[in-house]
């Protein structure tokens, strides 16, 4: 698949100037099938890692709305609620600012969402969106919700980015309108996908760093720099290791697929935050302004990785990594 998606989106880099041009190459992305993959678990969770890697070396842009798509195909198969529509371009949204807090109700054999949704990613180009919603219990509801309806509204609410920029991540206002609920009450957080995919994520900080550094690469073949030289060596250790853990991981996913991940999840993501973090680093400083200036596809990686590494709390999660150790099971570091 990774290759496959690697020959569609070869080609000189033109950009992607804002949502509209994004989810043109995502709709057809998934024209050609390629965004049938391997759900996590499945026995090729690499494979799935490998293709939102690939995608998100080309574009960053188009990875948030590709791997939202794709994960979202994910959570329906795994709650039982397989995608009947193939022609449809979904996104998944389930940030719970206290600002922006979306209700739902039964309404016979349907619900009826209510209220705002923020940071919508590709609200304005793709078909339906899977929204966490809360009950009158105060219980947590994935929902289903087809956009195209008149109680749906797009507000264009102080979305001022510059990396990441043409998501149009926006907030989304229901009015009354009819949904259906995909599994039960808490089933979104609950299930083994969420911390599977919170790696999937991960890969997708992997491919675009990998993509910077194939840069310097490229650079350091050109021009015997000793210092350029010094930061492809920093940046194949970070890599390195950022692929060793994100192979590590697919393999015990696909070993213990039903299995709590929540700890194998925060490591990995906070391994990949830093290994990336190194690589921007010492790809900035090796390359100097030139690429910033005159390579576009470098420069929207560049501006654009630091937004999306902001999906990691920073050192709220690595908090939560760390009170997690007080399990004994967990304390060691086994070679």
């Amino acid at each position: 698949m990774s290759t496959a998606l690697a020959q569609a989106l070869s080609g000189p880099f033109a950009g992607y100037p804002d949502s509209q041009a994004l989810g043109q190459r995502l709709r057809q992305l998934q024209q050609a099938g390629l965004d049938r993959l391997p759900v996590p678990g499945s026995g090729q969770t690499l494979a799935r890692f490998q293709a939102l890697a690939e995608v998100a070396g080309h574009d960053l842009g188009l990875c948030k709305l590709y791997e939202g798509h794709t994960d979202a195909l994910a959570i329906m198969e795994e709650l039982g609620h397989p995608q009947l529509d193939a022609t449809s371009l979904w996104g998944i949204w389930a940030s719970e600012p206290p600002s922006a807090r979306l209700e739902v109700r039964n309404d016979g054999g349907r619900v009826v969402l209510a209220g705002r949704k923020a940071w919508c990613s590709g609200a304005r180009v793709v078909d339906n969106g899977l929204v966490t919603a809360w009950d009158a219990e105060g219980r947590q509801q994935l929902v289903a919700v087809q956009l195209q309806q008149p109680s749906v509204q797009v507000v264009d609410e102080g979305w001022h980015a510059v990396g990441m920029a043409a998501t149009q991540s926006l907030t989304v206002v229901f009015d009354q309108t009819p949904a259906d609920a995909i599994g039960g009450p808490g089933d979104y957080l609950s299930r083994p996908g969420f911390w599977q995919g919170g790696i999937g994520i991960a890969a997708c900080w992997f491919g675009a760093a990998r993509a910077l550094g194939e840069a310097l690469l490229q650079h350091c073949g050109t021009r015997g720099e000793p210092q350029a030289l010094a930061h492809l060596g920093a940046v194949d250790a970070a890599l390195h290791g950022a692929a060793s853990t994100l192979r590590q991981a697919a393999e015990q996913l696909d070993r213990l697929p039903t299995a709590d991940c929540q700890l194998l999840a925060r490591r990995a993501r906070a391994v990949i935050e830093h290994s990336c973090e190194q690589v921007l680093h010492h790809t900035g400083r090796a390359l100097g302004a030139g690429p910033y200036c005159h390579d576009l596809h470098f420069a929207r990686l560049m501006a654009d990785l630091p937004v999306y590494l902001r999906q990691s709390h920073a050192e709220r999660d690595l908090a939560a990594l760390g009170q997690m150790l007080h399990t004994p099971q967990s304390r060691t570091w086994p070679l």
